[in-house]
């Protein structure tokens, strides 16, 4: 096996139905999942669902049952939402499991033995929407004078009997961390993190008496953790722990955990305060990315904004709608989608340029040469142009797909698209066909092999689409990751196996707009 590459996704919470928010992060996580893999990494990817806490008790109570019940039927959708949208988790984790439980309170019980856990009383602003505390000093003026988080979601002054963490023990470490790598990403997260903790940091309550719907607190049964702890602690759930060994000994600790921009304070001050407390190793990296906003604003479900990202990937095909979302926004920033931008988007680039491209070579193929492929070819200076900027293009791939700048990569991997197309209109194989047929043969030779190049760099995105072409140009399933390009024999060891292109098939359909988009 490869060098362990462990990837979590936040865990959704799901006291309403995935929104498109949570299939954006999905996908990009298993792209970026996909992308190791392809590269040689022995790669894990999590997801799961976050089900404890207050909001889930006063959401099953609004709808007439358990937030046990609720949890089960809601956690389904998004696992539901997952596997529509090709998104290949190793690991679905639900913070009910009793494993996690057991986890959580392991987790808790080194904290407590290290000295960082103490009973007091918690007097101050929560959020139930949020889940969070906010210091005075944070919160927003509302309507009417109304107190809000930064987030906008309504406080409340809350007054109860609550065990603390000591957070401020670790503010030094914190820093010292923040300074010495990359653990958050993009910079501007990781500056406006460094910002709050030099600010000071106060101990955090971590236990709540007013509910009882949580993990148990050991040896105080009235207190359930507070929500975060318990699911914070999920990426170690799944990889076994309390039981340091197996997976938990391999692929701990996490390469990377991907978030929303909005739960970064969570990930990055609590997660790694509690790990240093409970003396596990902290992840390598969190990276927080923007939002995805539907024509510019937020989706979400307490403002009944929400697009089903199933019926999406329905209305334009999965993979289309994968692509879209990496290739139309910089990964990290805010960006927005639409009806019009998805066909507008995807009809230039996937349908016209790299579908078009793929099936004209291979029609032309077909037609032409009765399917049947040629290594012994003598190659002119516009061929071996040709093979250079398509292997600059899967580099350039390769190289912002690992930085995760999704939309620079795919940008140098459509140039390369480009000049391939640019080749076919210079060099016009269909004229060759008459007037000199073994320098057609050359060209559509040439064509095969960049189309079959670009296509094994595009993978990880649409992985259907790209699986569905290969299986026509005859590439076999396990020749299809990084590890082949570069590699000139397979063309000549295809060429003399005996295949044939048969008639091919598109793979990227042109894509028409909703008739309740156009009006």
């Amino acid at each position: 096996m490869g060098e362990p590459y462990y990837i979590t996704t936040a865990i959704s919470y799901p006291n309403g139905r995935p929104h498109i928010g949570h299939a954006y992060e999905a996908i990009a996580a298993d792209v970026i999942a996909r992308h190791r893999k392809a590269e040689g990494f022995d790669v894990r990817l999590q997801t799961g669902t976050d089900e404890h806490g207050l909001k889930m008790m006063q959401k099953a109570r609004e709808l007439g049952t358990t937030p046990a019940e609720l949890a089960t039927e809601m956690s389904g959708y998004f696992r539901e939402m997952c596997d529509a949208l090709n998104v290949g988790y190793d690991v679905f984790i639900r913070t009910t499991e009793p494993r996690h439980h057991e986890a959580t309170q392991e987790l808790w019980r080194r904290m407590e033995a290290k000295g960082d856990l103490y009973l007091d009383r918690y007097e101050g602003w929560y959020s139930v929407r949020d889940e969070a505390y906010y210091d005075e000093s944070e919160l927003v003026e509302g309507e009417g004078g109304t107190k809000l988080s930064p987030q906008g979601t309504p406080v409340e002054w809350t007054v109860e009997e609550s065990w603390f963490f000591r957070l401020s023990k670790y503010q030094d470490k914190l820093l010292e961390l923040y300074n010495s790598g990359d653990f958050i990403r993009p910079e501007s997260r990781r500056n406006e993190i460094a910002r709050f903790v030099e600010g000071g940091l106060r101990d955090l309550s971590i236990s709540r008496t007013s509910f009882d719907w949580g993990v148990k607190v050991p040896g105080s049964d009235s207190h359930v953790m507070y929500v975060w702890v318990d699911a914070l602690t999920n990426y170690l759930t799944g990889l076994g722990f309390p039981d340091e060994s197996g997976d938990y000994a391999r692929y701990w600790p996490a390469a990377m955990h991907l978030i929303g921009k909005d739960i970064v304070r969570f990930h990055t001050v609590y997660w790694p305060a509690f790990l240093m407390s409970a003396d596990v190793p902290l992840p390598k990296q969190v990276f927080g990315h923007g939002f995805l906003l539907n024509r510019g604003q937020k989706e979400s479900k307490s403002l009944g904004n929400v697009t089903d990202p199933i019926a999406l990937a329905e209305t334009f095909g999965v993979d289309t709608l994968r692509y879209f979302f990496l290739r139309e926004v910089a990964f990290g920033q805010d960006g927005s989608w639409s009806a019009e931008a998805i066909v507008t988007r995807c009809n230039a680039e996937l349908a016209n340029s790299f579908g078009n491209l793929a099936q004209r070579s291979l029609s032309m193929i077909f037609k032409n040469m009765g399917g049947e492929l040629k290594s012994d070819l003598d190659y002119s200076d516009a061929d071996r142009a040709l093979f250079e900027a398509v292997e600059q293009g899967v580099a350039g791939l390769r190289e912002s797909f690992t930085d995760l700048d999704f939309s620079a990569g795919l940008d140098a991997w459509m140039k390369a698209v480009f000049a391939c197309n640019q080749y076919v209109d210079e060099q016009a194989p269909w004229a060759l066909r008459k007037s000199d047929p073994a320098r057609m043969e050359v060209v559509l030779m040439s064509l095969f092999q960049v189309v079959r190049d670009l296509a094994i760099a595009v993978r990880p995105v649409v992985p259907q689409s790209i699986d569905a072409l290969l299986d026509q140009m005859g590439i076999a399933s396990d020749a299809r990751d990084y590890a082949v390009l570069g590699d000139g024999s397979w063309f000549a060891t295809l060429a003399g196996s005996g295949f044939v292109v048969d008639k091919p098939q598109g793979v990227f359909p042109r894509l028409e707009l909703p008739e309740d988009e156009t009006a």
